[in-house]
């Protein structure tokens, strides 16, 4: 059989993973795969992943049997860091967030946090353990009041209601001084502001935000991009999906560009901003969206 014959030989991620060229280390020292492709690879995440306080091994996931969104991704958090996951659409971004979360079925691989199996836990484990999440849609009780948003985000540890709302208005104030407003009153960026807040609630030490910026005016996408750099200085470390994906690469410490549900590149936020086959292949095309 040819090698065109053969449809894994024309994946570009079986050709940088699998060459007859050599290893990656090999074949990024003969320049052939730029730092970011090479940071992508399975052999340096084995290796830049180790001690990570989240990682992901090889995760296969999605949403009905038989169909993969996630084939064989690869993904680590840092203590302390912001990590942005962009991408074209379809790529398979919010489904690695949503399966790092336990939403969707893995079908192989692992996620572990602190070095503990949490591959698959059910949400209500994952919050107890620290972790937050952020969903895109329906992310707040519309008809609840914004302190009663609050206690719901706090009902495993009801007694730190009054110490963490402080904590969160101060991150936002305006959840403080609207305290009593019903959430279904409140603009689109009010909402995400209380459903970042909900989040925080429970102290997590790992919070996941599900394209924090979508659908919210050029005001209020900067209002909650430097709220999460706050957030971030805070000590919680972050993994942001986001389709803004210039203004994503800006303030996060490092970033991963998904393709076909496999991280394809990886490198500090700064570096895929300069990165000309990021630029070429998903930079240039995103940017017109915004």
């Amino acid at each position: 059989m040819s090698t065109m014959d053969d449809p894994a030989m024309e994946d570009p991620m079986f050709q940088v993973g699998h060459s007859d060229g050599g290893t990656p280390d090999q074949r990024a020292v003969a320049g052939e795969l730029s730092r970011a492709e090479l940071a992508a690879t399975r052999e340096e995440h084995a290796r830049l992943a180790e001690g990570a306080l989240v990682r992901a091994d090889e995760l296969v996931a999605g949403y009905v049997p038989g169909v993969n969104i996630l084939n064989g991704c690869d993904f680590y958090l840092q203590d302390g860091e912001l990590v942005g996951i962009i991408g074209p659409n379809g790529a398979g971004k919010s489904t690695l967030l949503k399966t790092l979360f336990g939403l969707i079925p893995v079908r192989s691989g692992t996620v572990s946090l602190r070095g503990e199996d949490i591959t698959s836990a059910p949400a209500h484990r994952l919050v107890s353990l620290g972790v937050g999440y952020v969903p895109q849609n329906n992310n707040v009780f519309p008809s609840l009041t914004i302190e009663e948003n609050m206690q719901m985000g706090a009902y495993l540890r009801p007694k730190v209601f009054r110490e963490r709302f402080d904590y969160v208005a101060d991150l936002f104030p305006l959840l403080g001084e609207r305290r009593k407003i019903k959430a279904g009153s409140l603009s689109g960026g009010e909402r995400q502001m209380v459903a970042m807040g909900r989040a925080l609630m429970m102290e997590p030490s790992v919070l996941l935000l599900d394209e924090p910026s979508a659908g919210l005016s050029p005001a209020y996408q900067d209002e909650v991009f430097i709220r999460c750099r706050r957030i971030n200085a805070t000590g919680v470390s972050i993994i942001m999906v986001e389709q803004n994906a210039r203004r994503c690469l800006q303030i996060c410490d490092r970033g991963y560009v998904l393709d076909q549900g496999r991280n394809a590149y990886t490198d500090t936020g700064e570096s895929l901003m300069h990165d000309p086959k990021v630029i070429e292949l998903y930079l240039g095309t995103l940017a017109k969206a915004h």
